[in-house]
């Protein structure tokens, strides 16, 4: 379990290397913490530093072999970025079928993209064997202690830019982000996780009373799409006493998503719009009063998707 002590730690490595994100106040008493201007578009640019800067400083960084992750979203985005900003290798595994957008992007980063496999499960263990055999460091998308105290920085900030804040919001796929927030407030702001129906592994594991595979499928696939919530996150929850977890449809994610672009114009991905959609769908109601903070962690996506057709 990684503690406050934990995210303070990682905000002080991570201090010039990440942005330090705005809050944006939408109503009276709702505010949007903006993770999408975040490196690489997405708060997965923090977990990314705290983690390859962590191996630095024990001397587990060689340069000469980098770092290693498996992912063609968002969080092997962040690893290259991350890798090239510190000046080491990053090998990236993803899957085949991953979209040439997001391979040009790992390409963009100065990663060297290799596929392996049909599914992300194929190409995790082509990344794990290859830091076996070659000595980089592997760094994983969620399900890692640094890797969630780096996202738990972001939660920081809220703190320090809203110290009456009651609430945050969060979008959960495997749940590195809830579990540096859940570890950053610890007992000083609730957190409600939201996760698509389509994608419930938070909820599932709670219900199950440990991690379970789900099937995964919906519009949020692509970020929320972790077949199980990690053992870091469930561990976090399980224990926190006044943790919310939501769900939210497909059809309410959609919602949310266009109504942020039409009310803010922030071009949110799906992953990120459910947080918002647990307000916007009424999943989540708010006491008189009750200030909220909703994160809007990512938004790499096709602004062309959010124009209506005409």
């Amino acid at each position: 379990m990684i503690t406050r002590d934990d995210v303070l730690a990682a905000q002080r490595r991570t201090a010039g290397h990440v942005r330090r994100t705005p809050l944006l106040q939408v109503d009276e008493d709702a505010w949007l913490k903006a993770e999408f201007l975040q490196h690489t578009g997405s708060f997965k640019a923090r977990g990314a530093f705290n983690r390859q800067l962590a191996a630095a400083e024990r001397g587990e960084l060689d340069p000469a072999t980098g770092v290693v992750a498996a992912s063609g979203g968002n969080a092997g985005m962040a690893h290259a970025f991350a890798a090239r900003s510190i000046g080491v290798p990053a090998t990236v595994f993803v899957p085949e079928g991953t979209p040439a957008v997001k391979v040009d992007r790992l390409h963009a980063y100065g990663a060297d993209v290799r596929v392996a496999g049909r599914e992300y499960a194929e190409a995790y263990a082509a990344a794990v064997a290859f830091a076996a055999r070659r000595g980089a460091v592997f760094c994983h998308a969620y399900d890692q202690p640094e890797v969630a105290a780096g996202a738990g920085v972001l939660a920081e900030e809220v703190l320090a830019d809203l110290p009456d804040a009651d609430t945050v919001v969060v979008a959960v796929g495997g749940g590195g982000l809830l579990a540096g927030v859940l570890a950053a407030v610890a007992g000083q702001l609730r957190v409600v996780a939201v996760e698509p129906v389509t994608a419930p592994t938070l909820h599932a594991a709670l219900a199950a009373g440990e991690p379970v595979d789900v099937a995964v499928s919906g519009v949020a696939r692509d970020s929320l799409g972790a077949r199980r919530v990690g053992a870091i996150a469930f561990e976090l929850a399980a224990a926190a006493p006044d943790l919310v977890s939501l769900l939210v449809g497909d059809d309410d994610v959609v919602a949310a998503r266009e109504q942020l672009w039409r009310d803010t114009r922030i071009a949110a991905e799906h992953g990120a719009a459910a947080a918002h959609a647990a307000l916007t769908s009424g999943a989540y109601v708010p006491a008189p009063g009750e200030r909220v903070v909703t994160v809007v962690c990512g938004a790499n996506t096709d602004p062309a998707t959010l124009a209506p057709a005409r």
